[in-house]
């Protein structure tokens, strides 16, 4: 069987390993005799899986004591609504900064909770190249209770690398395409939130991270699911978890803690990323559209230019092995999601495919 690799931008590949230890307590787990999708959420054994998962997820990302780590449901599409309920204030509304799609769609869910500006953040060059105009909001973010952001637009492959200035204002970002794939300052923000699908372990599990002193002022129709002073005080569990999601997460921050935790992984990125945005830089066949210093390390988007072409790339690389390169359909074109399980042979195999390609369709 041919070597694939799953360039899909999520639900995305998983560690190898965890995938293996999954398979081997299936049917045993603990030695209960069970699997863990079989035990009570409220039993001695998952408590304290999700007891060390806290404790693993704070050491592996440096998460500070006074932040709070809730383990929801409903992805990142639910807290574009949890994190009006949850934040508005006496200034009554937010600033939404739009780099894209998804930094978009949260501000289209905001507006039926509150009041917000949205400002575009991005400007497109005479050849087409996309770029971050601005990142420096400390002389108008006062006026608003939060400010959000996405940090990595999964679709476009816009990445901002720099954490915008809010001055004392709440930030907030939507981190679910690059968390955990290098180090931050998580005392910069206010809230930080991701679906799971990415980095983090399978679809199904949502980890919200937010500051103590902005738990319990969610306002009063908030629902108890997205109330995150009620999912606090349940250990996020105010309903039956997804836990069999929970529990593969539990096992890759353990893998991650145990391969040289975020300092190797952002080794790893980095250099997967600069040796496929290395190949596209030389060539004449493919283009990336996105400005070198707002250039996704986890999402690779390029293209021929061609759609017949693209199409046919699509075809060819899937039949090798290479899954899941087409881009998403607001943008088309061809998009290597390369997130922290993506081996550096699988950039190796998608490097020789396009030269490949490039070489018997130019």
């Amino acid at each position: 069987m041919t070597q694939v690799y799953n360039f899909s931008a999520g639900p995305a590949m998983m560690p190898k390993a965890v995938l293996e230890q999954a398979q081997k307590e299936l049917l045993n787990w603990q030695n209960q005799g069970t699997s863990v999708m079989e035990v009570s959420h409220r039993g001695k054994l998952f408590m304290e899986l999700i007891t060390q998962a806290d404790k693993d997820f704070r050491e592996l990302f440096h998460i500070p004591d006074n932040y709070k780590i809730l383990f929801l449901q409903g992805g990142a599409r639910g807290q574009f609504a949890a994190i009006p309920m949850n934040l508005i204030g006496e200034k009554g509304k937010a600033l939404y900064l739009n780099s894209g799609h998804w930094s978009g769609t949260a501000a289209k869910e905001a507006r039926n909770f509150c009041e917000i500006d949205e400002l575009s953040i991005i400007e497109t060059d005479a050849n087409g190249v996309i770029s971050v105009n601005r990142t420096d909001f400390s002389n108008i973010a006062e006026q608003y209770d939060y400010v959000h952001y996405c940090t990595n637009e999964t679709i476009s492959g816009v990445e901002i690398k720099e954490i915008p200035n809010v001055g004392n204002t709440v930030l907030v970002a939507d981190m679910s395409s690059n968390i955990l794939s290098s180090k931050i300052d998580i005392s910069k923000f206010g809230v930080i939130y991701a679906g799971a699908q990415k980095n983090l372990g399978p679809a199904g599990i949502t980890i919200v991270i937010v500051r103590e002193d902005l738990i319990g002022k969610a306002r009063k129709d908030t629902p108890s699911i997205w109330n995150y002073e009620v999912q606090a005080n349940a250990d996020s569990m105010i309903n039956t978890p997804p836990t069999f999601a929970w529990y593969l997460c539990s096992l890759v921050f353990k893998h991650l803690l145990t391969t040289g935790g975020l300092e190797a992984v952002e080794q790893r990125n980095l250099s997967k990323a600069q040796r496929l945005y290395d190949y596209l830089n030389q060539s004449t066949f493919y283009r990336n559209y996105i400005a070198e210093q707002n250039r996704s390390v986890m999402n690779v988007t390029f293209t021929t230019d061609n759609d017949e072409l693209n199409a046919k790339f699509v075809a060819e690389a899937t039949a090798c092995g290479l899954q899941a390169l087409k881009g998403h359909k607001v943008l088309g074109g061809m998009r290597a999601s390369i997130y922290n399980a993506m081996p550096i042979e699988g950039v190796d195999a998608l490097i020789a495919f396009m030269d490949k390609f490039a070489k018997e369709n130019s």
